[in-house]
């Protein structure tokens, strides 16, 4: 049996229909680079395990209690065989020469640390999630007060040009295993949102660089997972959907804190903390108090 290069690892919760979609674009092409698949299944209850058993028994299945994102693609690292890691979001169809072109980038470029392609939505925009800059004060101050997102999305950059960026989306996040080894895989600390950010930030802090590479592209159905598509929006409930809104203004925090305090002086350090505290309340109240209603 020839070694993968490649290590697929898809995090599943409650997305069978999705995910078998998913695994069968997988397989489809799946002969372009030497690759295993592995699903880290979050406490499932639609099903997902069994389909994966019956469906696509050369996939490596792992299950686990629902601990969030991080924990849930971190727990597929016992089981990987390949040089390289790809995380891919169950919610996503591959599309022919994806991973022939950015694993290839990938070994052509030794100074990059991870690649991401292009995510396409279902109405032919692009998901501009796909490549962000780092959400340090003043870009933060700029997205989320004053609305300006152009320097934070890249704007300024077509979506069609290959180029270096300061973080990429968990959907397709492709880096060589060496590399997450170095820097601990997902931090743990984050349960959903901010920690795809945060891989980033420590990828950066080794020297590497991370590219966005549209040559290549996948679709992206994209909010299955958080609840907002509305002919999906049963798989999660609604005291989950509340848990995971909350949980990305924590992330916001833990960001914060773990990888720019200290960076300005004292005074600016609580006066960005209390400015997420005050967003944080904000969220708090109309994501669990208005929406009991």
């Amino acid at each position: 049996m020839i070694k993968p290069l490649l290590s697929v690892i898809i995090l599943n919760y409650n997305t069978k229909e999705l995910l078998e979609d998913c695994l069968n674009s997988v397989e489809l092409h799946s002969k372009e680079v030497p690759m295993e698949v592995i699903v880290s299944d979050n406490a499932s209850t639609d099903g997902s395990p069994d389909m994966i058993k019956k469906k696509f028994p050369w996939v490596k299945l792992i299950e686990g209690p629902n601990e969030g994102f991080s924990k849930g693609n971190n727990r597929a690292r016992p089981l990987v065989k390949g040089e390289m890691i790809l995380f891919l979001n169950p919610d996503t169809l591959v599309h022919e020469n994806v991973f022939a072109l950015t694993v290839r980038y990938l070994k052509e470029h030794p100074k990059v640390g991870a690649v991401t392609c292009k995510l396409v939505l279902p109405d032919g925009s692009m998901d501009k999630d796909v490549r962000r800059r780092f959400p340090v004060p003043r870009i933060s101050f700029n997205r989320l007060i004053l609305g300006k997102t152009r320097e934070y999305y890249y704007e300024d950059i077509p979506d069609t040009s290959t180029h270096e960026v300061e973080a990429i989306q968990g959907a397709f996040f492709l880096s060589w295993k060496k590399i997450l080894d170095k820097v601990g895989w997902f931090d743990e600390g984050y349960f959903f949102d901010g920690e795809d950010v945060d891989l980033c930030y420590q990828i950066h802090k080794l020297g590497y660089k991370l590219i966005y590479y549209p040559d290549a592209y996948i679709t992206h159905l994209k909010g299955v997972t958080k609840g907002k598509v509305a002919k999906w929006k049963f798989k999660v409930t609604p005291i989950q959907r509340k848990k995971i809104r909350l949980a990305g203004v924590a992330s916001m925090e833990r960001f914060f804190k773990k990888n720019l305090w200290g960076k300005y002086p004292v005074w600016f350090d609580y006066f960005v903390l209390f400015g997420i505290n005050i967003f944080k309340i904000i969220r708090y109240v109309r994501v669990v108090l208005l929406s009991s209603y």
